[in-house]
């Protein structure tokens, strides 16, 4: 054992093995805590082995990385095998450069100063992996926690930037402490550093177990219903005309609805049969709708829909337009519609895209280049049409409803921005169903467990299937279905209007460390230019 701890190929492999089995949500997240110190001791044992050994160093980071995003996110495959290999392979590639970035520094630095170097690097890559047209932030450190809300209790301060800070700060402390001489003993590591690492993991454990249980649900409830009509995606929703779609759906509310019932959700492009919206405005399926409003008077309807619309003049067009013919574009949306007794409905685009399937990423310069080729891998080259700024759809009675369309929910500071304009309540709607009965639906579950701390805003979950449910303000499933089942679920949510730390400034932890990134690294290069 004692030979195979001093080989760094072994130290990177207990890395990426540790890393995995931290995950939501088949791990254990005290793991995460000293899943980076192998890998740093890899590159340390390389680093005073020899001077060049930069093609090495990268070799040993990559097999810990391709690991950790291989057994977290094989499920990919289901969607896109194409896709699913170019998330691991890229992103695997992306966390291996910020090592080899760290070995640069390390080689004539400090180490407390390469760590805090490290440490800054990583959290900025975290911020650049939600902004960037390649984003893919499903492997955030401050997500490995999304399983356990009792131990996240203070998300509501620092959102999931806080957890990467905490996982960060504790190896690399570990890291610092194991590597020097006079501690390397096995009876110095059990009296000593032990210790110090389990009391820095355990303060925010009990100061969040304490938030926990003293945090009341603020505000008056409304009743609510989510419906899961666990249609096929890949065989049947998009075959399905909207006004059989339509008509289901009403009939799955029936068994649950009330003359108290205020919202009744159903999931993203739950109306698959794609049709502008002048034509939805005057289609069966719309009729058939509000006739069931006037039934049920105090009911209104937060649907998904797939719907696109033509411009014909190109002073018209965005980015995301898409050429038809010559002289014509079109602009595809995955939309949210809001229906209640006006005559006219609300309707919110969905903006944060999936890489690949619903855009493609920086359109101009890859379109010319890879268009071909990412049809015939089984993806796009259309994108779907975004808007600027997130809204809230306003109900009968003033209530003020997030509509959070699947991927969104991944990103923390862009769910805050509905909560800025008055949402008093999330609602999600996502389609689970492409990543089959595997750890994908569930893991985009939890993200919604951190939304719901991050804003303390309960949270109506309607998933074509995967998992639909109902998430209070402290991050606690109340209630929910099962992967694969058709099921109306009906629920109250607490209506907050309070805000809190995190959604009033935001990501501030990562602007903070892009901030002292860029002073450390001009320090480094400057000390460099020096020597």
């Amino acid at each position: 054992m004692k030979q195979l701890i001093q080989k760094p190929l072994f130290l990177a492999v207990l890395s990426g093995l540790m890393l995995a089995l931290s995950w939501p949500t088949y791990g254990f997240p005290l793991l995460i805590f000293f899943a980076f110190i192998p890998l740093l001791f890899a590159e340390k044992k390389l680093r005073e082995k020899s001077p060049k050994v930069k093609f090495r160093l990268l070799i040993h980071a990559y097999c810990t990385f391709v690991i950790w995003n291989a057994v977290t996110t094989w499920w990919l495959y289901y969607a896109s095998g194409f896709g699913m290999f170019f998330a691991v392979l890229v992103n695997a590639l992306l966390m291996s450069i910020l090592f080899l970035l760290y070995h640069l520094v390390a080689k004539r630095n400090s180490q407390k100063l390469s760590l805090l170097f490290l440490l800054f690097l990583w959290i900025s890559f975290e911020k650049f992996h939600l902004i960037w047209d390649f984003s893919w932030p499903w492997l955030n450190l401050g997500h490995v926690f999304a399983d356990f809300p009792q131990w996240i209790q203070w998300y509501e301060f620092t959102g999931a930037f806080g957890g990467s800070l905490w996982v960060l700060t504790i190896n690399f402390i570990g890291f610092y402490l194991l590597s020097k001489k006079e501690t390397t003993s096995i009876q110095e590591i059990i009296k000593v550093i032990f210790p110090r690492l389990a009391l820095l993991i355990a303060i925010p454990i009990i100061v969040s177990l304490w938030m926990f249980s003293n945090y009341e649900i603020k505000g008056k409830t409304k009743e609510v219903i989510v419906l899961q009509p666990n249609v096929d995606p890949y065989t049947e929703k998009y075959d399905t005309p909207n006004f059989a779609i339509t008509k289901g759906l009403l009939q799955q509310a029936d068994s649950l609805v009330t003359a108290n019932t205020e919202f009744i959700i159903a999931p993203e492009t739950v109306l698959a049969e794609s049709v502008p919206f002048d034509q939805f405005y005057n289609s069966p399926s719309r009729y058939l709708m509000i006739n069931y409003l006037r039934a049920h008077p105090k009911a209104q309807l937060l649907w998904g829909i797939d719907t696109y619309n033509f411009i014909y003049d190109k002073e018209n067009t965005s980015a995301s337009s898409n050429v038809f013919r010559d002289g014509i574009w079109v602009d595809f949306y995955n939309a949210a519609l809001f229906i209640n007794n006006h005559p006219d409905f609300q309707k919110y685009y969905k903006s944060k895209l999936v890489v690949g399937i619903e855009n493609l990423p920086y359109k101009s310069i890859l379109e010319p280049l890879l268009g071909n080729v990412m049809l015939d891998l089984g993806g796009t080259i259309s994108t779907k049409t975004t808007q600027e700024n997130r809204s809230v759809f306003i109900a009968n009675d003033g209530t003020k409803v997030a509509p959070i369309i699947c991927y969104e929910s991944v990103y923390g500071e862009y769910v805050t921005e509905y909560v800025q304009h008055g949402a008093q309540f999330l609602a999600i709607i996502t389609n689970d169903a492409w990543w089959n009965k595997s750890q994908g639906h569930k893991q985009h579950l939890t993200f919604a467990i951190m939304r719901a701390i991050e804003t303390r805003r309960d949270i109506a979950r309607s998933a074509n299937t995967g998992i639909s449910a109902f998430i209070n303000q402290k991050g606690e499933i109340v209630s929910r279905t099962n992967y694969g089942e058709k099921k109306a679920l009906q629920g109250k949510v607490h209506l907050n209007n309070k805000m809190t730390f995190y959604v009033r400034n935001g990501d501030y932890i990562a602007y903070f460390a892009v901030f002292f990134l860029v002073l450390l690294s001009i320090y480094v290069l400057f000390k460099k230019v020096s020597r």
